[in-house]
């Protein structure tokens, strides 16, 4: 069945556009369910699991690296979902909270988790602001 793409007005073109995108969306999910069936019949098959097959704990990382995951330490008071272990490059939500007024680093802590460390990082900080004394001359 050809459709003349030519004769169409632009609104029925756009309600064709909605239509095939509606049947590709349920194409796709069909050809996901069916790929799941047929990895859960080959698991089945082995005696096997996803999570044997594909662990996310203790093995290597994405990135061939050997650490472990690390437990959250700060969380984002306007979106709980969001927290950040205290490692790598601060978050855009971090740093927009520390430019409010009254907010600390500590104020973002969750609850349990060791200040220590931050408070360790500020020292480190302030240590590398302060220049060297120059030795007297006598």
């Amino acid at each position: 069945m050809a459709i003349n793409l030519d004769s169409l007005s632009p609104s029925e073109l756009q309600a064709l556009i909605k239509s095939a995108e509606a049947q590709m969306e349920s194409a796709r999910k069909n050809h996901v369910r069916e790929v799941r069936a047929k990895i859960d019949a080959v698991l089945a098959g082995a005696g096997l699991t996803l999570s044997d097959v594909f662990p996310t704990r203790g093995g290597k990382g994405a990135k061939g690296s050997k650490a472990a995951a690390v437990a959250p330490k700060y969380r984002n008071p306007e979106n709980p979902a969001q927290t950040w272990s205290g490692r790598g490059k601060h978050p855009v939500w971090f740093n927009q909270a520390l430019k409010k007024k009254g907010v600390t680093a500590e104020s973002l802590l969750i609850a349990g988790a060791s200040p220590k460390a931050a408070l360790a990082k500020k020292a480190v900080k302030a240590a590398r602001k302060v220049p060297a004394k120059k030795a007297a001359k006598k």
